[in-house]
């Protein structure tokens, strides 16, 4: 048998990690400025995530949701107060996707309505109706093409109002910060808008912050600039460090009923225990506070490279647009400079690192992409 062949790959082996940098099989070094999409937050193999999971999976490693996790509690009254949501209700499941298919399930449960409002470049993950709701036909299936999914552009309140007043919507469903589609800010005054928007015309808004939260954009969630409170919230890839977890973060005014919602491997104890290390870190060396400072540093730096088109994004999430392909500038900065970063579309890098990331690391990187400019 022979894998499945769906990504094109780095002609690169990782063999072991640490902090913001990787190590391949030749013994090469990298600055890691990707973060394996926004997952690594904490740094790679932080000796407290390691050894929170080594002595869970030593004590008890996996049983369904049928028993009492006293975990998945202590994990809801963590999240709660670091986040500020301490009213908020928890689902935990495997993934982003899912939590963004569990939440849209739930507005629907909730108001008895069908209709899905999402936004023009929206990803939302790879489930049906989670990537009915990504404005990108070409990873849809005929099958997922059948949900009632409504694109309007980011950022225009009054596209939004024009389709609520059509009737039958579910759900608005919305990134704090736009990772795929260019690192793209959900602007204050829209996020005020359409919270109120919903509220009058009985849809829920859902808040994906499956890459923009957990402390990448320099608050716990990105929304929170906005001062909104959204109906759901859904978070994933940064929640773990790297071990498969996600949640649905659901408002009070939803009520539960069993059957509504299940899963299987969610919630499980040695994801509770990567989810508590990682928030317990997130508190300890202040990365929250560390994304918003390193991040506006990083992107005034940036903003003074000749070449630049536009400079994007908040904390440590950054989009940097060029007039041009940048997947030759990319490799060069993988194999010259030795830099993983990320692309966006074909005229984009993303930086996604990790939470850890320091001002010399950042001056590194900044460097590095002005001497690759020049050489192009």
């Amino acid at each position: 048998m022979k894998l499945f062949d769906v990504y094109p790959l780095m002609d690169i082996t990782p063999v072991s990690a640490l902090g913001c940098y990787i190590t391949d099989r030749e013994g090469e070094k990298y600055l890691d400025l990707y973060g394996g999409h926004a997952v690594i937050s904490i740094g790679h193999s932080h000796p407290h995530y390691v050894k929170k999971l080594y002595e869970q999976l030593s004590r008890i490693g996996f049983y369904s949701n049928s028993v009492i996790n006293p975990l998945q509690t202590q994990l809801a009254e963590k999240l709660g107060e670091m986040s500020g949501l301490n009213d908020y209700q928890l689902f935990l499941c495997n993934s982003g996707a899912e939590a963004n298919e569990n939440a849209l399930k739930l507005a629907s449960f909730t108001n008895g309505k069908q209709r899905i409002i999402a936004f023009g470049k929206a990803f939302h993950g790879r489930t049906s109706m989670a990537v009915g709701a990504t404005d990108n036909p070409a990873i849809q299936a005929p099958i997922n093409q059948n949900h009632q999914v409504t694109f309007v552009p980011l950022n225009d309140s009054r596209a939004v109002e024009v389709e609520l007043k059509k009737g039958n919507v579910c759900a608005v469903i919305v990134e704090g910060i736009q990772g795929v589609g260019g690192v793209r800010v959900a602007e204050t005054g829209f996020l005020k808008d359409v919270e109120k928007l919903c509220r009058q015309h009985n849809a829920l808004l859902i808040m994906d912050e499956i890459q923009s939260g957990y402390g990448r954009s320099g608050r716990f969630f990105a929304f929170q600039e906005a001062g909104i409170r959204p109906d759901l919230i859904t978070t994933a890839k940064g929640m773990g460090n790297g071990f498969p977890i996600g949640a649905v973060m659901i408002a009070p005014h939803i009520s539960p009923r069993h059957g509504m919602l299940g899963t299987t491997f969610g919630g499980n104890y040695l994801a509770c225990a990567a989810a508590l290390a990682v928030l317990e870190v997130m508190e300890k060396e202040e990365l929250i506070e560390n994304a918003r400072d390193t991040g506006a540093y990083l992107l005034a730096k940036l903003k003074e490279v000749k070449g630049i088109k536009e400079v994007r994004g908040r904390g440590l999430m950054i989009g940097i647009e060029f007039d041009h392909e940048v997947s030759s500038m990319r490799k060069a900065l993988l194999q010259k400079k030795k830099i993983f970063t990320g692309l966006s579309s074909t005229n984009v890098i993303r930086l996604l690192p990790p939470l850890t990331l320091t001002r010399q690391m950042a001056d590194t990187f900044v460097k590095a992409l002005a001497e690759v400019l020049e050489d192009n």
